[in-house]
């Protein structure tokens, strides 16, 4: 009886599975603009005797030139001799630019070229995700064939969508000359991302749409398009809502790669594939999304290992995903790369809309998990680096300068217009460090962690306030008071201020200490002997 049972749960979960993900297809993600590469079949093979007999072997509507790295020029293709010249590599499909020895020495030289196949020993880009239209050989039959039919297959005009945006203004790679963060350069795997004159700049040509850009991004300046975040959760909330009207039970939600589909498809009744392009393009708003919308586990489900620069960056969100699961009192074994038994307790799945950035999306699945949770801990503490957290400012050495005011990118450091103080709001706080860089005073500090409870996270609060300091002659508050002491402090002893009324005027307004010194016939005779008096 239990047995029957049990087959009654798997084919309801079957079918309801089934229904689930045809009912997810009908949602399409929002359009995005697509990049367009034409190859004509102009081919570089670089390399020795085997690029030129390599290359002998290639028929139209392959063109190949070899760059002959070593021997002398034989006949049958066309040939540039290296010659001890250094060989630099830019571009992609289409548009790739060999330069020998360099762009301004003599003797040096630049092929425009649609394609290259490099059988170097040791081959010029090194990169985990090297542009497209660029293949790295073994010069044996197996490696040299499969690239032959590589290398025909890329000719002809090829569109792919343009997979991240960029807004400049949320970027906080730099601000005031102070580089905060350069986490996306660190973990792109195709070195799609560079500095530019005037910051972050993402070649879309060479991007090939892993998205650990955009999950690293601690501001939302990098978003993925194809599909966006909410796009894709819009999904995931109707492939487990569909799941669990038709019946289905227990659902786990399972991100897999075209490669692993298949493979999931073979999993338990109850396990629903989503697929994306690269297990690291999710992160945590997609995470905690899914949770929140019904899921009771999100697996990881992928048997090859990643690059390691995108490694390090997924296994950082992870560690944060982890935490805050853990400080919500949840088992964090809910969010796994090896799948197993571990559940979400039995909650309602939330109703919000996929709407809004990055930061937004977290927030509302945050609330709605907190909201459910029985044994939350008012906050989580968070490894460095993470992108919440708290400030402090010392009162002691804070002279209200507001330097990190105008600097914050998110702001979460905030003015207050009647009076001197600082304000501070947590759930803006990106913990990018802009502000402890450029306090002259060396006054704030910063700590990682996450305020559960939205009231608390969402509450204003104030880091300093000071009594306004107001002018001894009319009585306007001009300064702080411990600005005007710091002031008074680091000019004591100067010939300036050498007398009472000098020192006085320190304690004025600009405009009465003007007045005051218009009035003073020695301030006046000291200002013309300095060429001020005009």
């Amino acid at each position: 009886m239990m047995e029957k049972g049990k087959a009654s749960v798997t084919a309801r979960n079957h079918l309801a599975r089934k229904q689930a993900i045809a009912a997810m297809q009908n949602v399409k993600p929002s359009p995005t603009t697509v990049v367009r590469y034409l190859s004509r079949g102009r081919v570089a093979v670089i390399g020795g005797r085997e690029a030129v007999k390599f290359a002998r072997g290639l028929e139209r509507p392959l063109r190949p030139l070899v760059i002959l790295t070593g021997g002398a020029e034989e006949p049958g293709v066309s040939q540039v001799l290296l010659e001890g010249r250094s060989l630099e590599l830019e571009g992609h499909l289409g548009d790739f630019t060999l330069s020998l020895g360099g762009s301004e020495a003599a003797g040096s030289q630049q092929i425009r070229v649609d394609l290259v196949l490099d059988l170097q020993p040791r081959p010029l880009l090194d990169m985990p995700l090297p542009p497209p239209g660029y293949l790295a050989a073994m010069p044996d039959e197996p490696s040299l064939a499969a690239a032959r039919s590589r290398l025909e297959a890329l000719v002809g005009v090829f569109e792919k969508p343009r997979y991240i945006d960029y807004e400049a203004d949320l970027c906080i790679h730099s601000h005031a000359g102070q580089v905060s963060c350069t986490r996306c350069i660190d973990s792109c795997p195709a070195e799609a991302i560079r500095l530019g004159k005037g910051g972050v700049v993402v070649d879309h040509d060479r991007c090939q749409g892993g998205g650990i850009c955009a999950v690293a991004c601690p501001s939302g300046a990098l978003r993925y398009r194809w599909p966006e975040s909410g796009d894709a959760l819009e999904q995931v909330k109707i492939l487990i809502n569909t799941y669990r009207e038709a019946g289905g039970k227990d659902p786990v939600l399972v991100l897999c790669t075209r490669e692993t589909r298949e493979s999931v498809r073979s999993l338990p009744s109850n396990h629903l594939p989503y697929e994306v392009d690269e297990l690291a393009g999710c992160g945590l708003e997609f995470w905690f999304g899914a949770l929140a919308y019904g899921a009771r586990q999100v697996w990881l489900h992928s048997p090859r290992p990643q690059p390691e620069r995108v490694e390090r960056a997924l296994e950082r969100e992870l560690a944060t995903a982890h935490a805050i699961l853990k400080a919500l009192g949840f088992d964090p074994g809910v969010l796994t790369r090896q799948g197993g038994t571990t559940r979400m307790p039995p909650i309602s799945p939330a109703t919000h809309a996929s709407i809004g950035d990055k930061r937004q999306l977290f927030y509302l699945a945050l609330d709605h998990l907190h909201e459910k949770a029985e044994r939350a801990r008012p906050l989580a503490v968070l490894d460095a680096g993470a992108p919440f957290g708290t400030a402090f400012v010392d009162g002691e050495r804070c002279t209200l300068c507001k330097a990190c005011v105008g600097a914050c990118p998110g702001n979460a450091l905030q003015d207050v217009v009647d009076k001197p103080a600082i304000r501070f709001l947590e759930a803006n706080c990106l913990q990018c460090g802009t502000c402890t860089r450029l306090c002259p005073e060396d006054a704030i500090s910063i700590s990682p962690r996450l305020l559960l409870d939205r009231a608390r996270r969402d509450r204003v609060r104030t880091l300093h306030l000071e009594e306004p300091f107001s002018c001894i002659s009319c009585g306007r508050p001009f300064a702080t008071r411990s600005m005007v002491l710091r002031m008074q402090e680091a000019l004591r002893g100067h010939w300036m201020f050498s007398d009472d009324r000098s020192r006085r005027r320190l304690q004025m307004c600009d405009n009465c200490r003007l007045d005051d010194i218009a009035r003073d016939g020695e301030a006046m005779a000291q200002a013309g002997g300095l060429g001020m008096g005009h």
